[in-house]
């Protein structure tokens, strides 16, 4: 099948040596490329990012490459989602990831977006509220154009966008309508906020929000975290979570695992393996060393360890987690592990996870609907693997357990 044509979604098995990447899944034919950026004199064609919240399809440009920094060069070091990048093991010696797009401060995509922010104003204005005009207008921005639709909004019409939505609508619509006017790192920002705040902790979100992550996007969350709450966000997930999958959360918190680019050492892979199956070979887990090999290897290498374990134990890794830990620590480290396997298949099933069973569970499936949304290749290749995995569609599936408006931001955003 030519590349770029849709097809069966490609099996996830055989990755031809030890840290490949994962079959990449073409978009279908005629589909813009990743995010949908615009073309213009100054800013550079679009990079090839990871999808959001997940899994880096191939490594960020270098800085000082093509597609990254922003035309006049990366913005000075600042406290708000702009954190510099852990400094790598010494023997480390490749490019550090860039942060995804919408993940540094200051940028936007360029041009005049007051066409927008003034339909957005009448939509609003007056007596009642056209929720179709607002989905309309949100529903097909990237990150960096909704940057820009923000901050026009505020500077052409002296308002505050958020403000204005929240007034004017409800429930799950406005919900989602604020996730997407805050934008990935403001709304990964709030939800990890919610996942902690007040009686018990909302696991799944902090799952979401932190797991699978690049060392600069979860410096940025942390940045935006603390300048927006004036909290630490590791002081405040400390607090929150229990000792074994705190330890997990405090090292994923320093951002210093390896990055995607850091060469993948077969001896290492295979000791790595060894040692996750003796460190649960026992009636009592040792769980921190498990937690440890997760926490700094890069997705190349637990792709390595995946199938160096595989080889050795003749078992499924991924089954091997289910089988030895329970609860957030399971949920956790099949979060990681599958992000760096197969993320679209991975976010397939958490959204299935939202609509299955008696009843919607309408507030995760606004937020991951949200988060694979930024991302339009990702997004078709999820779709495929709905597909795939349920023998379903999934704009069908979502239409089918929402409602009004709140399905008709649902269905714009997926499609």
């Amino acid at each position: 099948m030519p590349p770029g044509q849709p097809g069966p979604y490609p099996p996830q098995q055989n990755f031809g040596g030890y840290g490949a990447p994962p079959q990449q899944y073409p978009p279908p034919q005629g589909m813009p490329a990743p995010g949908g950026y615009p073309q213009g004199p100054g800013y550079p064609p679009p990079p090839q990012h990871a999808p959001y919240g997940g899994h880096s399809q191939a490594p960020y440009p270098p800085q000082g490459g093509p597609g990254y920094p922003p035309p006049h060069g990366p913005p000075p070091p600042g406290p708000y989602g702009n954190a510099p990048s852990p400094q790598p093991p010494q023997h480390f010696q490749g490019p550090l990831s860039m942060p995804s797009p919408g993940y540094a401060l200051g940028q936007m995509a360029p041009g005049d977006f007051r066409r927008e922010a003034d339909a957005l104003r009448k939509a609003m204005k007056g007596f009642g509220t056209d929720e179709k005009a607002l989905i309309q207008v949100l529903a097909n921005l990237d990150p960096l154009q909704m940057a820009a639709v923000k901050s026009t909004y505020t500077n052409h019409l002296g308002r505050d966008l958020i403000k204005d939505v929240k007034s004017e609508t409800g429930s799950y619509l406005r919900q989602g309508l604020v996730a997407v006017i805050e934008g990935p790192l403001a709304h990964d920002a709030s939800s990890a906020r919610d996942a902690v705040q007040g009686m018990g902790t909302k696991e799944w979100l902090l799952d979401d929000v932190l797991l699978g992550r690049s060392n600069a996007d979860i410096s940025a969350i942390k940045s935006a975290y603390e300048h927006t709450y004036r909290r630490s966000l590791q002081k405040d997930v400390e607090g929150d979570l229990s000792f074994k999958t705190l330890s997990l959360f405090n090292l994923i918190l320093r951002a210093s695992r390896h990055e995607e680019s850091f060469p993948v050492d077969p001896r290492t892979i295979e000791e790595e393996a060894r040692a996750i199956h003796s460190a649960t070979a026992s009636m009592r887990n040792n769980v921190e060393e498990v937690c440890s090999i997760f926490a700094r290897s890069s997705d190349n290498e637990l792709r390595a360890i995946n199938q160096a374990f595989n080889n050795r134990y003749h078992a499924s890794l991924e089954k091997h987690i289910e089988k030895e830990f329970s609860g957030h620590m399971k949920d956790a480290l099949l979060h990681m592990l599958r992000t760096a396997l197969d993320p679209a298949m991975r976010d397939a099933v958490l959204l299935e996870e939202c609509m299955k069973g008696m009843g919607t569970k309408d507030e995760k499936l606004v937020v991951r609907v949200v988060r694979v949304h930024w991302n339009r290749q990702h997004l078709e290749a999820v779709k495929r693997a709905y597909q795939h995995k349920f023998g379903k569609d999934l704009i069908s599936r979502v239409r089918s357990e929402t409602s009004g408006d709140y399905q008709r931001l649902m269905v714009a955003l997926l499609q």
